[in-house]
């Protein structure tokens, strides 16, 4: 085999490499879905272009260049972010970073689902079109008729509850620095 990536190779960087890449991913995009994503597909790309690795360079460093470069094309392809969120948003991506075990990922999942459920109506609708589907705050508030500060305040609140009903899972390191 010599200096090319086999599949042991390959399969142990993955194992080894994978959580530390989306936190990183995490980083830009700010959201964990995305973040895997992110992740994915450069340990895709890089399977897909075994041939020209060259084993004796670091491949670590060709895979958080490959990361870091994805999450820069995914922020510009994805003009859906907005700014005030994302500095308040940093919320659920290190709870499966932490995790390995897929139960406690599908936990939190439905501890996450559970918690948005017990917000109030209006809070909850103002909350989930800005985290699925990316809306900014001008946006919702023109969809549901309200005012931007109502929007900020709604949001503000959903994430407050967010925050007290899943802190067993964020932990105290949270948002990494």
């Amino acid at each position: 085999m010599g200096n090319t990536l086999d599949k042991t190779t390959f399969e142990r960087l993955f194992r080894d490499e994978f959580k530390g890449l989306v936190l990183f991913a995490i980083q830009y995009v700010k959201d964990y879905e995305a973040a895997r994503e992110i992740v994915q597909e450069a340990f895709i790309g890089m399977w897909d272009k075994r041939a020209q690795i060259d084993l004796s360079r670091p491949v670590k460093t060709y895979l958080s260049t490959t990361v870091r470069n994805r999450s820069l094309n995914y922020l510009r392809d994805n003009k859906k972010f907005d700014t005030r969120l994302l500095a308040q948003e940093n919320l659920f991506p290190l709870a499966s970073y932490e995790q390995t075990d897929r139960l406690v990922e599908r936990e939190l999942q439905d501890r996450i689902q559970y918690a948005i459920s017990e917000l109030p109506e209006k809070c909850r609708e103002v909350f989930l079109l800005s985290r699925n589907e990316h809306l900014k705050y001008q946006a919702i508030a023109d969809k549901l008729e309200i005012s931007v500060k109502t929007v900020e305040t709604q949001m503000s609140k959903a994430l407050q509850h967010l925050r007290i009903r899943l802190k067993d899972y964020l932990g105290s390191g949270y948002p990494p620095s």
